[in-house]
């Protein structure tokens, strides 16, 4: 009878062992992530293999199944890293984009030698890119001519270049601000603002002119953001030779244009951008002129082929100080997000 107990009793020990044996627990990338709080990469059919265990995984006999937890330097062994999308994935913080030939309107610029930059924002990325312009800027630009529009009809409206010519400045020298400060440099300072206001809120940012000189003209400005940003804004303030400040405005569309492309299958989202940055400007206070846009026919508008738009932000009798220029980084910030459902 002892014997027969004995037998019973190693019989009943053996099964548990091999039970034991037969239940790893393996943790999951999924297990991992929520106990780091990252996201988990999708399941994939590898997930559920056997072919799935590291080869160092080894099964401890004496532990239950919720003590078979991995340990820390295991975990971090499962965790995937998210892919990079975007512009993370195609470029560099920092890099500078040259102008590329085959893109689509570049046998339109005359000026193109010079680079763009991109930065790409540290945290909370949105995989937008926004284009952003500082006016002016291009030595030797007033001398050059470039084509108003590519199907080589004549402008629509007068503005810097009269109304009925087929050509126009590549870039002009920009106006000169009551106190003796050029257009070009206060662009490029109120660029640089903005451009930090943007990473911070998780946009990477395309700088068209990153210096006091960039061998761009402004088809090749716009056709880099074409091609490298999601919008395009070009910073400015009118010359319009008046003594008091008149206010912020951007140029949209005129009838004239809308048929001819890319402008007819882009126009309205020129106009929607441009709307909506107005609308940020407002709302932190910034003096809006009239309904906040006035129709001229553009070089940039004419060659866009993503939302983009000329804002101008003032003109010669404007305070263009540092706070007011963070003032209106904000603003524009805010039209932004808005314009991107952010």
């Amino acid at each position: 009878m002892k014997k027969l107990f004995f037998r019973f009793s190693c019989a009943v020990l053996l099964c548990c062992c091999l039970t034991g044996c037969g239940s790893i627990h393996h943790k999951s990338s999924t297990d991992t992530a929520q106990a780091q709080g990252t996201k988990a990469p999708p399941k994939t059919a590898d997930d559920f293999s056997i072919s799935s265990y590291s080869e160092n995984e080894t099964v401890d006999e004496t532990s239950s199944a919720d003590s078979a937890t991995p340990s820390a330097s295991e975990s971090e062994s499962v965790t995937q890293q998210e892919p990079l999308t975007g512009a993370a994935a195609l470029y560099s913080n920092g890099q500078e984009i040259s102008f590329d030939p085959s893109w689509q309107y570049a046998d339109f610029s005359a000026i193109n030698s010079g680079t763009a930059t991109i930065y790409l924002a540290d945290s909370d990325r949105k995989d937008i890119v926004v284009g952003v312009n500082a006016g002016h800027g291009t030595s030797g630009g007033a001398s050059v001519k470039t084509q108003c529009h590519p199907d080589g009809s004549p402008k629509t409206t007068g503005g810097s270049t009269a109304q009925g010519a087929t050509y126009a400045t590549a870039v002009s020298g920009g106006m000169t601000f009551n106190d003796g400060t050029a257009e070009s440099t206060v662009t490029l300072q109120m660029a640089q603002i903005l451009k930090d206001k943007l990473l911070a809120q998780g946009y990477d940012v395309l700088m068209v002119r990153n210096s006091d000189d960039v061998q761009l003209d402004n088809v090749a400005r716009t056709v880099l953001c074409n091609n490298v940003a999601d919008c395009h804004i070009s910073l400015h303030w009118d010359g319009d030779g008046l003594g008091y400040d008149k206010g912020c405005f951007y140029i949209s569309v005129p009838d004239g244009l809308k048929s001819m492309e890319p402008v007819a299958s882009h126009w309205q989202e020129h106009d929607a951008l441009g709307a909506s940055l107005v609308e940020g400007l407002r709302t932190e206070g910034m003096t809006i002129y009239q309904n906040g846009s006035m129709n001229i026919d553009l070089t940039q508008t004419s060659y866009s082929t993503i939302p983009s738009v000329d804002m101008e932000l003032g003109n010669a009798s404007s305070d263009h100080s540092d706070s007011t220029l963070n003032s209106l980084a904000d603003g524009l910030t805010a039209g932004v997000n808005a314009y991107f459902g952010n």
